[in-house]
């Protein structure tokens, strides 16, 4: 029988994605230490990915968080915060744009700028992966990357994405069009997962 996302523990618990991180839902707590990450990251987010504008404010980081929830409980998006091993807020990461009758999504990452460089967002997307894979029925999960952000590709190359080609006016971007590189994450491809 397949299943979106399972309600188990398992599903909801912390999870490891790597040595030192771990991926976790969002918390309500969490408000403060993500508008501190994003804050931190503008100049560096901004130009990929615009909700981290120059303007991002704590009812923003708020609101985020609000609709993370709503958005798990409809089983629309899953959305985690990555934190370190003392749970300091690293940045994020989710599935979303979920098309049910096709078992595909979007996984997208963000880590703030100070922990960049280290293995944390590469990692999280693996993590993210075991997540989708052993809790969902998807079957594919699509990394989009403008052409220019080397270091997004980069996290997904690390991550063992697949890069299956370049998509021509794929991203809107400050009411301008990016042609992206088309990642992907298969099922099919994964070790088996433990139980």
């Amino acid at each position: 029988m397949s299943r979106w996302c399972a309600t188990t523990a398992v599903a909801l618990a912390q999870m490891q994605a790597g040595t030192n991180i771990r991926i976790r839902r969002y918390r309500s707590d969490d408000s403060e230490r993500l508008f501190n990450a994003a804050a931190e990251s503008i100049e560096q987010i901004f130009p990929w990915l615009p909700w981290c504008h120059p303007g991002y404010s704590l009812d923003e980081s708020r609101s985020w968080i609000t609709h993370c929830d709503a958005a798990w409980t409809a089983g629309a998006e899953y959305n985690f915060a990555i934190v370190d091993q003392a749970d300091g807020f690293l940045g994020g990461c989710g599935l979303n744009q979920l098309k049910r009758e096709h078992r595909i999504a979007n996984l997208g990452y963000w880590v703030r700028t100070s922990a960049t460089g280290k293995g944390v967002a590469s990692g999280a997307v693996r993590r993210l992966a075991e997540f989708a894979f052993r809790e969902t029925n998807l079957m594919r999960l699509e990394i989009i990357v403008a052409l220019d952000n080397r270091a997004s590709q980069r996290v997904a190359e690390n991550a063992g994405a697949i890069r299956e080609g370049i998509a021509h006016d794929r991203l809107r971007l400050r009411d301008q069009s990016h042609d992206a590189i088309m990642y992907a994450l298969l099922r099919s491809q994964q070790r088996a997962f433990a139980t």
